[in-house]
């Protein structure tokens, strides 16, 4: 396993993860790349645990995923299933389990004050950061042809991974709302989604 986890990690994380892992007698499955999502913890039927991670992240983010994924686990085992699964507990474990792997022996001091900022208040994706995101994918092997919504001019046209296209409106507080062209309905999109510009 912890051959396995050193392809993944940061080097340093290996050890701690492998003894969280261990502690928490969860099952770790390494999937491929899901859209949607970059990992899900989840009960079997039989009562054991299971963590998939997309084998798709870079080191960082798949350490933040696997951290994320271990902390609703055991949240759920300390304050009982009846929780929500991203509430006050979830935070609270999730800032514990993540504070020792927040120094610049395993993540590059760029993404360490950002690391701080988030983990005062953790999000239920890290992708709703979007400064920390758009910091997180410079580390990717594979770096995206697609373009973020925030560097789309007002007014284009884009797709996005299921094929869906719409007009970029304005910016609200934080996310910009965009109109789906084939039902006029209105969704609003993260700065950081990534998008493909089809007419600007």
């Amino acid at each position: 396993m912890q051959e396995t986890l050193a392809k993944y990690l940061p080097e340093l994380a290996v050890g701690p993860c492998y003894a969280l892992i261990k502690d928490s007698q969860v099952h770790l499955k390494i999937v491929n790349e899901r859209v949607t999502r970059h990992g899900d913890y989840r009960m079997r039927k039989d009562g054991n645990h299971q963590i998939t991670v997309n084998a798709s992240l870079n080191k960082y983010r798949f350490l933040i995923t696997l951290i994320h994924e271990i902390a609703h686990l055991i949240a759920f085992e300390k304050y009982g299933r009846t929780i929500k699964p991203h509430g006050v507990e979830w935070k609270k474990t999730f800032q514990y389990l993540m504070l020792p792997f927040i120094r610049p022996e395993i993540f590059p001091s760029q993404l360490l004050p950002l690391l701080a900022r988030h983990f005062k208040n953790p999000k239920a994706s890290s992708s709703t950061d979007a400064q920390l995101s758009i910091a997180l994918k410079q580390f990717d092997e594979q770096q995206s042809d697609k373009t973020y919504v925030y560097e789309l001019p007002i007014g284009c046209v884009f797709r996005i991974y299921n094929g869906k296209l719409f007009k970029k409106g304005n910016k609200r507080t934080k996310r910009y709302e965009c109109v789906e062209l084939s039902s006029g309905r209105m969704f609003l999109f993260q700065p950081n989604a990534e998008v493909e510009l089809i007419k600007s």
